[in-house]
């Protein structure tokens, strides 16, 4: 299950879960373009990564772009030489109750997570299916692509929306040797959930430590957060896993949040 030689794309890549994932990419011998929407960040992460160039680029994508996407995902397969994997990873979060849900607010959360999945997803399996040499499509949903939680209208509309485009794609590309999964990570601490914790405080009117134990860890089996390196090793897998044996699936990654 090498990742050798194979060219991944990953949106949302200059920090967070995306920037490991890279990372344990680069690691396994894979060349990585760091696509984000702050393209000096993005460019600051290749360097981090491979100060020759060789093995990662950083790519400037606002992913809710059409023409942005598309020029992107090709300059990747023109400098690499094609596309192998996709990970689609760009997202926010905005926390409020659904009364007070502003609309223009809805449209860009379910925008940035279903709209640039759909165009990443488009623009990659263009190249996948040209090469003829298959391909991984990776989902970041969550455990909201399970469950509900109070304040997250959108997001868990868009998380539970991913893993129905993974399953389409995953019959769709079977034939091309295209798979695709979802990985649902628990609560990670990254600063898109440190944002949250006083948002969620003051809306709940409860201390930052309550929503941490009570909230966000109450049903793990541990009362742990999932780590950066949870989700990226679960990306390596699967990202090299060689057959359609693995595909249309989620795995969740939740210290037990979640069980299947």
């Amino acid at each position: 299950m090498s990742l050798s030689n194979k060219v991944a794309v990953i949106t949302g890549a200059a920090s967070g879960i995306g920037k490991d994932i890279a990372r344990a990419f680069i690691a396994q011998g894979a060349k990585v373009a760091i696509a984000d929407l702050n393209i000096e960040a993005a460019n600051a992460t290749a360097r981090e990564f491979d100060p020759t160039g060789q093995l990662a680029m950083g790519v400037g994508m606002n992913v809710m772009d059409e023409a942005q996407v598309d020029t992107g995902i090709d300059l990747v397969a023109s400098k690499f030489g094609g596309i192998d994997i996709l990970i689609s990873n760009a997202g926010i979060q905005i926390v409020n109750p659904i009364e007070a849900f502003s609309f223009a607010d809805w449209k860009k959360l379910l925008a940035i997570h279903l709209d640039g999945a759909f165009l990443t997803t488009r623009a990659s399996l263009k190249h996948m299916y040209k090469q003829g040499r298959g391909g991984s499509i990776i989902y970041m949903g969550s455990v909201h692509s399970k469950l509900a939680s109070v304040l997250k209208a959108p997001y868990v509309t868009a998380k539970h929306g991913l893993e129905g485009l993974a399953r389409v794609v995953a019959k769709e590309g079977a034939k091309h040797g295209v798979r695709s999964n979802v990985i649902c990570p628990g609560f990670v601490r990254t600063p898109l959930v440190d944002k949250q914790i006083p948002e969620q405080a003051k809306e709940l009117g409860m201390s930052e430590e309550d929503v941490i134990k009570k909230v966000m860890l109450k049903d793990t089996v541990d009362g742990e957060f999932t780590t950066v390196d949870d989700v990226a090793r679960t990306a390596v897998f699967l990202a090299g896993f060689p057959t359609n044996a693995l595909t249309g699936q989620s795995i969740v990654v939740s210290h037990g949040w979640f069980m299947q």
